[in-house]
């Protein structure tokens, strides 16, 4: 997870590598030893804590539910104090992992932030910003409704079908030279244009990788920066990172909005801070509050429940966020194979995951993983917050 070759870096000091350095693996990382370093306090009572998993069973212990999940690593801030830390795996807290669809929540956040200020009309339809997708589907949709994923498209994103949509836009997006006699789309952008309607805009969600990718064309084309860049410029370089995170890329150099980024846990969970902080750290507004109240409100549940998702009843979807509309007001960013982003506001709580769940949905693992999240939650809130040290 370290070679940083065919990818852009994000850089906290807001130098971006150029695409073609990047491809020549020239990222440039900064290491450890963050500008804004995260208190510690380990409570050990953690590992014992126990919960019953979705659908019954026998109760299971939250250091049991790290191994079933096939946890990397995990992070638990209290009041952005860190109170427990473990690492399993290939992964230690110098290493960096894919945060896979995590990534999408961090567009999202990116274009809320950008319709927060009034650089984004969410009600413009995307031919207006971005014209070349004006003959696809996407160029009768709204900016909202990308964001929300309520458009209408014919894709398919079943990774367990080898001959869904999903993997003809891998093979889109990959850098490598394509092969003899491939006459298909090379870019990202270029299998964009391809993509056609199907249903009505606004009608249901539907969760596809494409709508991200299309947001990140929007981002690029109302801000004449890349999602690299403008993260890098935005958030990752103010919020006091310990380590450069970094995308993967097309062959053209077009970061992976839909889920390319790499990171490490700690820094991972900094997000997840400064989003429970409403976009505040060390006094510096980093990302506008009503980006943050827009995606808290949470999305349409008549349209989320239409996908069928039978563990996530009641849940919505908000600029790219998943919203459990459970009683402490928690949502999070979800990624295949088990990386999350669970932020509590009620329990001032954060956790920030990374996992190698062999099935890449997550109804694999959301059985353990959010009542567990939920179970630490509840003991959180029964102690007093923890102490800086």
């Amino acid at each position: 997870m370290e070679n940083c070759g065919d990818t852009l870096c994000v850089d906290r000091t807001d130098r971006i590598q150029s695409a073609e350095k990047a491809k020549r693996g020239d990222c440039d990382s900064r290491g450890l030893g963050a500008p804004i370093p995260l208190k510690r306090r380990i409570d050990a009572a953690i590992d014992a804590i126990t919960f019953t998993p979705l659908g019954g069973g026998s109760p299971m212990t939250w250091t049991q539910s790290l191994a079933a999940n096939y946890t990397d690593g995990i992070v638990v801030l209290h009041e952005g104090v860190i109170v427990y830390e473990h690492y399993a795996g290939c992964l230690n807290d110098a290493g960096k992992h894919g945060a896979m669809s995590v990534t999408k929540s961090l567009t999202g956040l990116l274009g809320e932030m950008l319709v927060a200020e009034g650089k984004l009309d969410e009600t413009a339809k995307v031919a207006t910003i971005v014209p070349e997708l004006a003959e696809s589907a996407f160029g009768d949709a709204t900016v909202r409704q990308v964001l929300d994923m309520t458009t209408g498209l014919a894709y398919n994103e079943d990774y367990a079908d080898p001959d869904a949509d999903v993997w003809r836009y891998g093979t889109a997006g990959n850098p490598l030279p394509k092969p003899e006699g491939y006459t298909g789309p090379r870019t990202y952008f270029e299998y964009l244009e391809t993509v056609v309607k199907q249903g009505e805009h606004g009608a249901a969600f539907g969760y596809k990788t494409i709508n991200t990718d299309a947001l990140g064309w929007i981002i690029a084309r109302v801000t004449g920066k890349s999602v690299a860049d403008l993260l890098a410029d935005r958030i990752w370089s103010q919020m006091g990172a310990e380590q450069d995170a970094y995308y993967t890329v097309d062959s053209i150099g077009t970061p992976f909005a839909g889920g390319g980024l790499n990171a490490g846990l700690r820094d991972l969970a900094r997000i997840g801070q400064l989003m429970l902080d409403g976009g505040v750290i060390d006094g510096q507004r980093l990302i506008p509050e009503a980006a943050i109240e827009s995606i808290r409100a949470g999305g349409d549940k008549t349209a989320f429940a239409k996908a069928g998702y039978t563990l996530l009843k009641g849940w919505s979807y908000r600029g790219m966020w998943w919203m459990t509309h459970n009683e402490n007001g928690a949502y999070m960013a979800r990624g295949v194979h088990g990386q999350a982003l669970y932020v509590d506001p009620k329990a001032r709580m954060v956790i920030a995951r990374f996992a190698s769940t062999p099935q890449a949905g997550n109804a694999a693992n959301d059985p353990t993983s959010l009542p567990a999240y939920d179970a630490v939650a509840k003991h959180l809130m029964d102690i007093d917050p923890p102490v800086e040290q």
